[in-house]
């Protein structure tokens, strides 16, 4: 299976080896996360919704036995396994993407000057 890269640019390359340095890391990178990232990018993004917002100020009002209305631990759990079930979703999203990107980095091409 080939892919065929046609230039079309509008700028003819007069030497290939400034054409090699301008395009040095030409690779498609579809993916939000790496191993480091994930973690914190992650959390960022899950509360930045409203409801994950709203379940975690539940959360942090239970802690304090005047406000109490459910149990501590109850509540908790049911926001960790909200962001849990996200965090597992985007992984294997992040993972398919990055299978993904991989099998087009490294699928041969042919390419034609002008």
């Amino acid at each position: 299976k080939w892919r065929i890269v046609l230039p079309d640019n509008g700028r003819p390359w007069k030497d290939w080896k400034q054409a090699s340095t301008f395009y040095s890391g030409n690779r498609i990178q579809t993916t939000k996360y790496t191993w480091f990232t994930f973690l914190p990018q992650n959390l960022f993004g899950q509360f930045h919704r409203l409801g994950n917002l709203y379940f975690f100020f539940l959360v942090v009002l239970n802690w304090f036995p005047q406000v109490e209305v459910f149990h501590r631990e109850i509540m908790m759990l049911s926001l960790v396994l909200v962001l849990l079930a996200s965090m597992i979703k985007d992984a294997i999203e992040d993972y398919r993407k990055y299978q993904y990107d991989k099998t087009i980095n490294f699928t041969k091409t042919r390419v034609y000057n002008q």
